[in-house]
């Protein structure tokens, strides 16, 4: 994968939040492409709960100061960025004082589940492509980790469709088990409908639980992979169904050379 580019956008990522399925892949996979000579960026939100002293993280001027237009409401978006120790691995936070303040991920410490957690993903992949823009790199693969992260593909499928900088980008998706109870906003289908995403694209988003929005991110991905070792029946045969691309589950002894084989055979 020597001088491929690969851009990771993620919910979550270690050492920057705590361990689980999709935090360590969502470092573990870059740092087997980098350590094979691949050229990566990783992109994740910039949460409350993120300890900016002690990851030295900083803000990008250059990049920040851009609005971004969520239903219709202007969104400052700030970029920051950290280096991962002893990795020289960049990695990217997007922020915005409304949407990521808060001190803790996806719900309050009651568990309930913020009512804007819709906008909020909507905001991240719109702010990850004007950033990405901004840099004028251009990546060989997008792929996508995380729940948080699942607007992407559809917002590269039609609302970045003419970027002429993306028009060789392939985006892969990651599938995970790791979910949240009911569903986000009701409105959420109407808040895509807004940026010009026919409805008939996005119809699994009219009742957006876990499952939903996953379908609806696996039908504007290019290739998936399985990524954890009990996903649902349903999404399983879902994928399968898909006539995408896929990568059956691997365990993590044995993901790094499935992974590149994948990119290499089925994605690039």
């Amino acid at each position: 994968m020597k001088d491929k580019r690969i851009l990771y956008v993620s919910s979550e990522v270690v050492p920057y939040l705590a361990e689980n399925e999709v935090s360590l892949m969502s470092y573990d996979v870059p740092k087997m492409i980098n350590d094979q000579g691949g050229q990566i960026r990783i992109f994740m939100p910039r949460y409350g709960n993120i300890n900016e002293r002690r990851h030295q993280l900083h803000e990008v001027i250059r990049l920040s100061g851009m609005n971004l237009v969520v239903n219709d409401l202007d969104m400052p978006l700030i970029i920051k960025v950290a280096s991962i120790p002893k990795e020289r691995i960049q990695v990217y936070f997007i922020d915005n004082d409304e949407y990521f303040k808060r001190k803790a991920t996806f719900a309050d410490e009651e568990g309930v589940m913020y009512p804007d957690n819709d906008e909020r993903a909507i905001f991240f992949a719109k702010g990850v492509v004007e950033t990405v823009k901004k840099l004028n790199w251009v990546p060989d693969i997008i792929h996508v980790h995380g729940w948080m992260a699942a607007m992407l593909p559809i917002y590269m499928k039609h609302y970045y469709k003419n970027e002429a900088l993306f028009s060789e980008t392939k985006i892969v998706t990651s599938v995970y088990s790791q979910s949240f109870e009911g569903t986000l906003d009701a409105g959420m289908i109407n808040k895509v409908k807004f940026d010009g995403i026919p409805k008939e694209d996005i119809a699994d988003l009219e009742i957006p639980d876990y499952e939903n929005i996953i379908k609806a991110t696996i039908k504007h991905s290019d290739a998936v992979i399985i990524a954890s070792e009990n996903l649902s029946s349903s999404l399983t045969k879902f994928i399968e169904s898909s006539g995408k691309p896929f990568l059956s589950f691997v365990p993590k002894d044995a993901f790094a050379e499935a992974y590149t084989n994948f990119y290499r055979n089925e994605v690039l």
